[in-house]
């Protein structure tokens, strides 16, 4: 599978989250070619603080040694956002492919500046689940990021 394919993937889980009730932002962590967990922001289905799309993947991937990681790539439908971004370098994560960081623009420079090879796939599919969303939920989404 190419990057594209897995984007698709984490747009998979992105769907999912809003047919839950929550925010539709996607991730999928991918190591050698194989999917190792894939998720979606669960913030709201939850009750967490901290369930993001990417702490999700995470979460479902599982214990994995450093050298797993430090050939992982991290697909997130969004730029991911300060809490997730830490999370990508505490892993040593060296890829992350975003779907779009017109909605948002989270920690993709200090991603580079970490040495992280950052890729935005600027996805008009992407924009326009999180514009949607936006738009008709700004109260869920501003608590998400914070505001």
């Amino acid at each position: 599978m190419d990057d594209n394919e897995f984007m698709a993937v984490a747009i998979e889980e992105a769907r999912l989250g809003l047919v839950e009730g929550g925010i539709p932002i996607g991730a999928v962590l991918v190591a050698d070619g194989a999917v190792l967990g894939r998720g979606h922001n669960r913030r709201v289905q939850m009750g967490s603080a901290i369930r993001h799309g990417e702490t999700d993947a995470l979460e479902h991937a599982g214990r994995h040694p450093a050298s797993v990681y430090s050939r992982a790539t991290m697909y997130t439908t969004l730029s991911p956002c300060d809490m997730c971004t830490g999370a990508i370098l505490l892993y040593g994560i060296p890829r992350v492919v975003m779907g779009e960081n017109a909605t948002f623009r989270g920690g993709e420079d200090y991603l580079r500046s970490r040495g992280v090879e950052v890729i935005n796939l600027d996805s008009s599919e992407c924009k326009e689940l999180m514009r949607d969303f936006i738009a008709t939920r700004p109260e869920l989404w501003n608590e998400d990021i914070g505001e």
